[in-house]
């Protein structure tokens, strides 16, 4: 720990402490070893640049040394009795924070302002804890402090400003120190302020407790010295002038290069409570915080203020234009405080309490004042009229307030505000208003409304919604008085209706739930020929609106049961806003400016006529009774030509369906159940969504833009017409019925055709012809298509996948003919397929660059397929599901020799040996999944299967026997093998072993897994031979195991 620089006080003969923080100390050294100690000290510290004491002498006077012990002792002996005094009035303050929640009051603040930590509380630490931490660091330095002394005492005069900044006042300097060295303290007041430190507290709120989180700490400037092992030596607790300690504190020191006017410009970011803090920081922040630039708001919004605090931050910063007491207490005394402290008050804020008569006469005597806000407050007795009289002030606001009668003399004001007050009577004589808010105002009669109003003839917006008294009579007096009035907002009038009544240079007109507005008003709205917003929600008389209006921009017509036909004519109309109009059935609108028109749930809406050149998007979801000439309005020559988006989601009355659009690119027709016929020709078309057409019959797209297309959700669909030079993918899974299609798609690389039965030979070669980039082929479940077809599939040059499965083909030589690049063959339930049907594939090498093969659900024999797994040795998927015909899975040798190959092949055997070395198998997955017929799976090293990674051979009734020795083997499933009673494995790199519902027992599973060394996942589900307790077995013979999964069954 470090001792804060204390100033020299060269008169007393020791070192002083000045203010720092809120407390104040004088400490001295009782005794020192020797005079010598006392040069030695004094001589060390003469090279340090950061101590800067001032001291140029090298060697001292004895007599004057003698001298300056004896002052220092008698100091002492003063500082010993300090310290007395300081410890009782801990105690004292300690038994005010903790006795009984009571307040310690302050009559003076610190120097930078309210240190105020959180809403509603002035925050200081507690003296107890500030001056605990001080003086037990000090008691604890005990008699051992020896040289420390020297060092304050060989300071200067002007040590204590030099401590914090350098020569040039420009930079702060920070000292590090250890975390046993915090002093709780907050800053003090100025040179001048003499009184104690138990009064320099900050300002605490009156009856409130101190919570422990809101006390400010930070670390005091600490000494630069050399001390590591006791930090109160100046030379670190050693006699021999060691002076390593200095660099080691020279590396904890940090500058900060900030001038003071940076320092203004950062803090001028921050708020009150961050400036205190940084206040504590050295006396550089301190006085830039203290700035009168930063406090020239004082807001006291919600916080626990009295009327002492208030008046010592009015006295510190006299300059403060702006004070919000709003919420604190006693608001009365606190703003007659402000009233006659604050010469320069410009704006005020305050609520939630009583101002007396007193205030509103000392009123005019603030000179300065342009604003007053009062809300939720109580003027005088409440009975009584409140004048409010001055002649700068600009702007009044009186919300929620409970007064009787309130007269306003205010020659310069611009707006007044007296909204939701219950004042029966408003005397105004403000000939400079422009803005008038009575809005909720139920005590205003429509008299005192119209008199109001009408004495302030500049006025531009008047607000009197929920003013229920308010006719057409007080409308037209309004209108003749006042000309200039741009903004009226009437809602919830009941007893207007406009008759009558003239407002031409009215901008904004709200409406909001006036029984009394119908058709009828619409003339008068009529000559509002500078109207540009119109709001007309609930008005539940209305049935149509047509308005000629050339700068209306915005409309809202919302929960108007009777509104049926809307005619707009505005060239910049740019928001329409019409909702929950159940009887709507007619609109027609005509503007040049409106770019996106929303008429969601019209449901009777029929009629839709738009003159409307940038209209770009248009929503007309749920409007079910829309009928098929909608396509014209939105079709070239409609009036919408630059349309991009239309959704017509769930209009059910939509049979025909016929866009023919340059513009369009989105289009939505999601649950539109009845359309039968839809033809597009809109060439920028790249989004069109048909989900739930479900009856479409015929479908043309001639052109689009489309790069994808989804027609499997209309399985009616019999007649198909596409030219998309873009399109990438088109699916036409489950068109059962299609039996015409012309697809011309030059870019189309993917076509899924699945269960269109209908799709004959002569469609699919004009495909392949129109279509030649097509890599991806999927004729799953096309019975209709035969070899013709599978012949034009020469044309396919980039055709990769095929998906013949569940057709009726016999030969696949049209396949191996024309399909040179294929690489994925499915053949799934292809029920004809004889056994010499895939002879060319395995015994004439055909298809060489085939990967994956699917013939699972065939009617291969035994030997086809060991024919295949023999000669097929580039293939990496092989797929013999559900197999019924193959028995066994056996790649072993006997004598040490493979076995026998094809028949074809013994013809080698003549003109030489057969090698016994066979090139490696390429196959990674291998699947058997539900062969009936299966006993036994032998796969030898022999078999050189180096890259097979997963076998599956569930659902295998009949399997015995499995012997697998596979070096690269991962994923082995042997589920619901019930018959299984052998189990070998050789695979070191197996890492989830499947055997759930297996007749296996223990014995057999510990050994076979003792062989799998990576082994992670084990299940064991439902295996009536291997119980719960043999899980730790299983375990300890393969210690890789990481998941078992059982049936925890007991035995």
């Amino acid at each position: 720990m470090q001792l804060p620089r204390w100033p020299l006080d060269e008169d007393a003969g020791c070192c002083r402490p000045q203010r720092f923080g809120v407390c104040r100390a004088s400490f001295s050294v009782k005794k020192k070893k020797n005079n010598k100690a006392m040069k030695e000290g004094i001589s060390e510290n003469e090279g340090r640049t950061e101590g800067n004491f001032g001291n140029n002498e090298e060697e001292e006077d004895t007599e004057a040394i003698a001298l300056r012990d004896i002052s220092r002792e008698r100091n002492g002996r003063e500082s010993v009795g300090w310290i007395e005094e300081m410890i009782g009035a801990m105690q004292r303050a300690r038994g005010g924070f903790g006795g009984g929640g009571g307040s310690i009051r302050t009559d003076n603040w610190g120097e930078v302002g309210p240190g105020f930590e959180e809403e509603g509380q002035f925050l200081a630490p507690p003296l107890a804890l500030r001056s605990s931490a001080f003086c037990a660091s000090w008691l604890a330095r005990g008699e051992s402090s020896g040289s420390s002394s020297a060092v304050p005492e060989a300071a200067g005069s002007g040590g204590s400003e030099e401590s914090d900044r350098d020569s040039h006042n420009k930079r702060a300097k920070v000292y590090s120190c250890s975390d046993d060295c915090h002093y709780a303290a907050v800053m003090s007041s100025d040179a001048g302020n003499s009184t104690t430190s138990a009064d320099r507290h900050l300002g605490l709120s009156q009856s409130s407790s101190i919570p422990s989180n809101n006390e400010i700490f930070y670390r005091n400037f600490m000494w630069n010295n050399n001390s590591d092992e006791n930090p109160f030596d100046s030379n670190g607790g050693r006699d021999d002038g060691d002076d390593s300690g200095t660099s080691k504190s020279e590396d904890l020191e940090v500058r900060m290069d900030l001038t003071d006017d940076l320092l203004h410009m950062v803090f001028s970011f921050l708020d009150h409570i961050n400036l205190s803090r940084a206040a504590m920081v050295c006396r550089q922040w301190r006085a830039a915080s203290a700035h009168e630039d930063f406090w020239r708001c004082l807001n006291f919004k919600n916080r626990n203020i009295s009327v002492e605090q208030f008046e010592d931050m009015s006295r510190r910063y006299p300059n403060a234009t702006e004070v919000n007491i709003y919420g604190a207490p006693a608001i009365h005394l606190l703003v007659m405080k402000a009233v006659f402290s604050l010469r320069n008050l410009e704006t005020l804020t305050l609520g939630k309490g009583q101002l007396g008569d007193p205030f509103f006469h000392a009123l005019g005597d603030c000179i300065m004042l342009k604003r007053l806000n009062v809300n939720d407050a109580t003027l005088g007795s409440g009975i009584q009229e409140i004048p409010i009289n001055h002649d700068r002030l600009r702007h009044l606001q009186l919300t929620k307030c409970r007064v009787m009668r309130i007269s306003v003399r205010c020659p310069q004001l611009k707006t007044l505000s007296l909204k939701r007050s219950n004042m029966a009577q408003a005397v105004l004589n403000c000939p400079l208003l422009h803005l008038l808010d009575i809005g909720s105002c139920h005590k205003l009669t429509d008299a005192a409304i119209r008199s109001a109003a009408i004495s302030c003839p500049q006025l531009e917006s008047l607000d009197m919604s929920n003013c229920s008294c308010v006719s057409d009579e007080t409308l037209r007096e309004i209108a003749l008085t006042c000309a200039n009035l741009h903004i009226l907002n009437a809602s919830y009038c009941p007893n207007i209706s406009l008759e009558s009544v003239r407002l031409p240079m009215l901008t904004v007109l709200k409406l909001h739930s006036c029984e009394g507005i119908t058709s009828a008003s619409m003339s008068a709205i009529a000559h509002s020929y500078m109207l540009e917003v119109l709001e007309l929600d609930n008005c539940s008389l209305l049935t149509s609106v047509s308005l000629d209006l050339p700068r209306l921009q915005n409309i809202r017509l919302v929960h108007c049961r009777k509104f049926a036909d809307l005619n707009l004519r505005s060239s910049m109309l740019s928001s329409i806003m019409v909702s929950n109009c159940p009887a709507l059935h007619h609109i027609n609108i005509t503007s040049n400016s409106l770019q996106k028109l929303a008429l969601q749930k019209q449901e009777n809406l029929t009629t839709l006529a738009l003159q409307c050149q940038c209209l770009q998007e248009v929503d007309l979801t749920d409007c079910e009774s829309l009928t098929n000439s909608i396509c014209e309005v939105f079709s070239d020559g409609g009036g919408c030509p630059m349309l991009k988006s239309l959704v017509l989601d769930n209009c059910e009355s939509l049979t025909a369906v016929q866009f023919c659009s340059t513009s369009l690119v989105s289009l939505s027709l999601v649950g539109c159940r009845t359309i039968t016929a839809l033809h597009l020709a809109c060439p920028s078309l790249e989004l069109v969504c048909l989900d739930g057409c479900d009856h479409l019959e015929k479908a043309s797209f001639c052109p689009v833009a489309l790069r994808s297309l989804n027609l499997g959700i209309c399985p009616k669909l019999n007649m198909l017409t596409i030219e998309a030079p873009c399109m990438v993918s088109l699916e036409l899974k489950g068109c059962g019925v299609l039996s015409e299609a012309s697809i011309n798609c030059p870019l189309l690389t993917s076509l899924d055709a699945s269960f269109c039965s209908q799709l004959k030979d002569d469609c699919l070669s004009a495909t392949t012809e129109s279509c030649p980039l097509i890599g991806s082929l999927i004729l799953m479940s096309c019975p209709s298509v035969g070899s013709d077809g599978l012949f034009s599939l020469r044309r396919l040059l980039h055709l990769t996948v095929l998906d013949l499965s569940y057709t009726f083909l016999m030969n696949l030589k049209p396949v191996f003919d024309s399909c040179l690049q294929l690489k994925v063959l499915k053949l799934q339930a292809c029920k004809y397929l004889t056994d010499s049907s895939l002879e060319p594939l395995y015994k004439d090498g055909a298809l060489p660059a085939l990967q994956e093969l699917d013939l699972s659900y065939g009617t291969l024999c035994q030997s086809a397929i060991e024919e295949l797994l023999a000669c097929c040795r580039h293939l990496t998927h092989l797929s013999l599901n559900g197999c019924v015909n193959m028995h066994d899975l056996n790649w072993g040798c006997s004598g040490g020799q493979l076995s026998e190959l094809p028949s074809n092949l013994n013809s080698t055997a003549k003109q030489g040996p057969v090698p016994t070395e066979q090139p490696n198998r390429l196959l990674q997955n291998l699947n058997c999944v539900g062969c009936p017929n299966i006993r036994k799976v032998v796969i030898p090293p022999v078999a050189r299967c180096l890259h097979l990674s997963s076998l599956n051979l569930s659902l295998s009734a009949n399997l015995k026997e499995v012997d697998v020795v596979c070096f690269n083997l991962c994923f082995l499933n042997l589920s619901n093998c019930c018959s299984l009673e052998i189990l070998k494995l050789e695979c070191p790199r197996l890492t989830s072993l499947f055997l759930q519902s297996c007749n296996i027992d223990e014995e057999a599973v510990e050994a076979a897994i003792s062989q799998c060394g990576m082994l992670e996942t084990l299940d064991v589900r439902f295996c009536p031979k291997i119980c719960s307790i043999s899980m730790g077995r299983l375990r300890a013979a393969c210690p890789s195991l990481k998941r078992v999964f059982s049936s925890l069954s007991p035995s």
